[in-house]
């Protein structure tokens, strides 16, 4: 998933199924906190989810919502866990016993459970889930027909500034590429998600913004 990096808040619950406030109080209660996070920590785009994370808060969802986990017992193993691994809820193999979680342990290739038990178990396959999420995850960056040549802002995408419908390019950015003589097309090379009208767009809008300024 070497294109898409990070995801905020609402993109996570959109390839999950898990909601906003799930999120918050899984994060404010040390259940599961996103591996980026920067110094707008309270604000929307604060909460920023790595690739990891999001397969892991699937991996969580389909525990709770398929397999009807209670969340206290994805608690007690994820408390267990965490002291042992970094990730474990995206790099470890997990089955299920009586309505318990347990794991595989990769020193031992044995599965076990949080408290070292031996169990029998029914075995949880991650690669479907990563795969499943890499689909949505690219699906996420498919833009709308109405979205082509658009100029918009959003206080939660960069910073609020102005950018190309659909994307997080900067109107500003295309901008400055046109000043230092760039083309349409070696903008789109470096932007390739872009469309000549996209840089038209974005190059008429800052135009206007400087007669303005």
């Amino acid at each position: 998933m070497s294109e898409i990096l990070a995801f905020t808040a609402e993109n996570v619950c959109r390839l999950t199924g898990l909601s906003g406030r799930q999120l918050s109080y899984w994060d404010a209660t040390d259940f599961f906190s996103p591996e980026l996070l920067d110094e707008y920590r309270r604000r929307a785009f604060g909460r920023i989810y790595s690739f990891r994370d999001v397969v892991g808060l699937r991996t969580i969802a389909v525990l709770r919502n398929e397999h009807r986990i209670p969340l206290q017992e994805l608690r007690r193993v994820g408390e267990w866990l965490l002291s042992h691994h970094a990730t474990p809820w995206s790099s470890l193999r997990f089955a299920l016993s009586n309505r318990k979680v347990v794991f595989r342990d990769p020193s031992t290739e044995t599965f076990i459970e949080a408290k070292g038990e031996g169990q029998s178990i029914i075995e949880i396959d991650l690669e479907p889930i990563a795969n499943d999420m890499r689909t949505a995850a690219t699906r996420l960056r498919e833009r709308r027909e109405d979205q082509i040549g658009t100029v918009v802002r959003n206080r939660f995408v960069v910073h609020n500034a102005w950018v190309v419908g659909g994307t997080r390019i900067p109107t500003l950015a295309i901008w400055n590429f046109h000043q230092a003589g760039y083309t349409a097309q070696d903008i789109i090379k470096e932007y390739p998600r872009l469309t000549p009208g996209d840089v038209s767009a974005a190059i008429e809008f800052e135009a206007n913004r400087q007669k303005v300024a």
